[in-house]
Formats: structure tokens, C-alpha cells, sequence
């Protein structure tokens, strides 16, 4: 299908021209959980483990390492003290919002460029794409 292809192309491109800057090193395996930590709230080592696709001790030394990075915190559950959970701190949350998302300077000079009717056409087409896209889960 052409049409995946153009958009595979034009996703890679804007990300690749408008993503922010970034000095700290972290893995793609390490964004993804942050990621899906930022998605879906607090969760388990299990559900991390489930959503990734790796083995639980696989998953416990990523967050046991995000952890330590300050990225991450976890608390037990008041109701079962044998269910831990991970969230993200605030540091985290600044983290993955550098890792994932567009500038915003270089978006707000992008929009302040093109007509109100193109603006619109992009709104448009990217809130369709994140409806369809929340169905895929």
C-alpha cells in the first residue's frame, strides 16, 4: 500500500526533523516502558512484562534500572501488600515528554506558517489517526 509507505515516511520525517533535543542516554526499551507508564498509569512488573513482550525478571531489572535513574517510583498496594505498583515521578515524566514528543517552538513556528484551513486539515488528520490508533489496543 502506498498510502502506509507515504505515511511511514512522513511520520519518520517529522519526527526526525522537529524532535526535541535530548542529553541523557536511555534505551528504546526503557522509553517504551516509560511510555506505556505515561499511557496507562500505575502499573505491575507483570503488566510491563506482558506489554513488552519479555520475561518478568526481564522487565523487574528495566524498572529496577529506571528506578535507580530517579525515572520511576513504586509503591504497594494498601489493600494487598504483596502487589507492587510503578508510576512515574516527575522526572520521568519530563524524560519521556523529551524523548516522545515534537518541539513545540518548532511546531508553533510550522503552524504560525501555514494557512488556518491547512492548520485545520492537519488537526483534522491527525485526531482521526489517534482515534483509529487507540482501537488497535
Amino acid at each position: 500500500m502506498d498510502e502506509v509507505k507515504r505515511v511511514n515516511d512522513a511520520w519518520t520525517d517529522i519526527y526526525y526533523y522537529l524532535h526535541m533535543t535530548h542529553k541523557e542516554s536511555i534505551s528504546h526499551q526503557a522509553i517504551r516502558i516509560l511510555q506505556h507508564l505515561e499511557k496507562k498509569g500505575n502499573l505491575t512488573i507483570g503488566d510491563i512484562s506482558k506489554y513488552m513482550e519479555i520475561s518478568h525478571n526481564t522487565a523487574s531489572e528495566h524498572v529496577k534500572r529506571l528506578i535507580h535513574k530517579g525515572y520511576v517510583n513504586k509503591k504497594r498496594d494498601n489493600n494487598d501488600e504483596r502487589r507492587v505498583y510503578v508510576f512515574l515521578s516527575k522526572l520521568g515524566l519530563d524524560i519521556i515528554h523529551k524523548h516522545s514528543r515534537l518541539d513545540e517552538e518548532k511546531l508553533t513556528a510550522i503552524f504560525s506558517s501555514i494557512s488556518p484551513e491547512q492548520l485545520q486539515v492537519v488537526d483534522q488528520a491527525f485526531t482521526i489517526l489517534r482515534e483509529e490508533a487507540a482501537k488497535c489496543t
